[in-house]
Parts: structure tokens; C-alpha cells; sequence
């Protein structure tokens, strides 16, 4: 304020000289200089915000972010989209369907890896299904259920009934069953005579190609299960969670596809 005051009395001394509209001009001049100063050396401040009752509580209500060591917030309570994919009940029942689709494919190359690679073993047989007269399952019963089956010289499979009115059904399920070179004797009421010859590179094709169905049979089965699956869940292949759902469906076919290989290498 000193500084303005200093100002105006020097611009009123200097317009003594001057005319009088100079002077009205120069007062004037001099009452903006001294607002404009005044004005400079105001200043406001800004009055704290008041806090009210309800906000505090829901501060207090709100449990604080975790953060991790480095500052940003931590992830620990975050669950992948896969792992919440994989842990839910539909995904583990078509997971369980699939498996047993492909255990069921595994055992049936067993047996046909036995029988490519000479052995004579009872599981030979392991695909016969005997039908029992007045037997209440449809699709029958297995062999070592209605008989014994032995090995004789490593030649020679011998089937034994239990009782003797089913040796003709026995009979009937192992050529119902096509297992290739394998023609079923008669040695008595009660028993059956298998001699099993050496395979040749023929049978080994064929059992081969025969494993090349099932594994097809096998593929269809688990397609079916994984589509189920998709459809139950409302997946399509613009889902964002789709890849997790392919995922399995790829890791049990190439499952399958080992499986098939080695046995391709048993047969030559």
C-alpha cells in the first residue's frame, strides 16, 4: 500500500505541469494503478471440506485394500478364469467321462497287443460276452464268470464251464467275439479246446486296423462329451474360456494317439 500511495503522489506532483484533461487522465490512470496493486496482495484460501457423519462410516465399513510389498494390490484372493473353470462340477464329470472312454480304449489295446505279440494269456478271451440262457443281462456276461480259462504248453488256451448246458453258449460267444486265428474244440461236455497259432504279419495288420476303429469309436465318444459340455455352459469358439475347454479335449485325443503309436510299433 506504501508503493502505491509513493506512486500516486509522485504522478500528482508531475501533473502540475500538465493541462487539465492530461491531469483527469493521469488520476485516473493512477486510482487502476492502486486498484490493480490492491488486488495483487489479496489472497484467499480454501476452507477445509466438512466431513460428515455418514461418510466416515463408510469408510469404516469398507475393509482396506491389500497391497503388496512393492505397493500395487495384491493378487492372492484373484482366481484365474481357468482354475474356476476347471474346478466346477460340470467340467469334472465330462472330465471323468472322457477319462473312462480312454481307459476303456487303453485295455482293449492290451489285449490286442498281447495277441500281436504271440503271448497266450487268458486275456485272449477278454473280449468274449457269453449270453445265458434266462440270463438277465442283454449284452452277457464275461467268459471268467460261467468258466475257467487255462493256458496249456503256451499253446493252448482250455476253457472249463461251470455247468454244462452253457458249454454251447460258451461256444458261441468266442466265435461271436471274431478273435482273429482262434477256431474253438470241443474236447468233452465241459471243456474247450483254443490252440492259438503264432501271429503273422497279417494278423498283426489286422489287429492294427482293428485298434485304428476303436480309437475312432473312442474319438466320437469324447467329442460327444466335450460338445456336451460346451452346450451345457454356453461355450462357443468366441469365448473368451473356450481354450481351457479345448484343452482337455486335446490332452485326452493325444492321449489316445500314444497309445495307438505304440502299438503300431508292437506290430511292426
Amino acid at each position: 500500500m506504501a508503493t502505491a500511495a509513493a506512486l500516486l503522489r509522485f504522478r500528482l506532483a508531475a501533473s502540475s505541469s500538465l493541462s487539465a484533461s492530461q491531469l483527469q487522465c493521469s488520476r485516473a490512470a493512477a486510482r487502476r494503478a492502486v486498484v490493480a496493486v490492491t488486488r495483487s496482495q489479496v489472497r484467499f484460501y480454501a476452507k477445509p471440506a466438512k466431513k460428515s457423519k455418514d461418510k466416515g462410516k463408510e469408510e469404516k465399513d469398507t475393509p482396506p485394500a491389500k497391497h503388496s510389498k512393492k505397493g500395487g494390490v495384491s493378487t492372492d484372493d484373484l482366481v484365474p478364469a481357468s482354475q474356476r473353470i476347471v474346478s466346477s462340477d460340470e467340467y469334472k464329470k465330462t472330465e471323468g467321462k472322457m477319462q473312462t472312454v480312454l481307459e476303456w480304449f487303453r485295455k482293449e489295446v492290451a489285449a490286442l497287443e498281447t495277441r500281436a505279440t504271440g503271448r497266450v494269456t487268458p486275456a485272449l478271451l477278454s473280449p468274449v460276452r457269453v449270453k445265458v440262457p434266462g440270463g438277465s443281462d442283454s449284452r452277457g456276461v464275461r467268459l471268467e464268470e460261467v468258466a475257467t480259462v487255462g493256458v496249456k504248453e503256451g499253446t493252448t488256451l482250455l476253457v472249463t464251464v461251470f455247468e454244462e448246458h452253457t458249454l454251447k453258449s460258451v461256444e458261441q460267444a468266442i466265435y461271436e467275439a471274431k478273435i482273429p486265428g482262434i477256431t474253438p474244440q470241443r474236447l468233452d461236455s465241459r471243456t474247450i479246446k483254443l490252440p492259438i497259432p503264432k501271429p503273422t504279419v497279417e494278423t498283426r495288420n489286422a489287429l492294427y486296423t482293428s485298434a485304428t476303429r476303436l480309437a475312432e469309436d473312442a474319438r466320437v465318444q469324447m467329442r460327444k462329451h466335450h460338445q456336451a459340455l460346451l452346450k451345457k455352459e454356453d461355450i462357443n469358439k468366441r469365448s473368451p474360456e473356450f481354450a481351457t475347454y479345448q484343452e482337455l479335449l486335446d490332452k485326452l485325443l493325444a492321449d489316445l494317439d500314444k497309445i495307438l503309436a505304440h502299438l503300431k510299433k508292437t506290430t511292426g
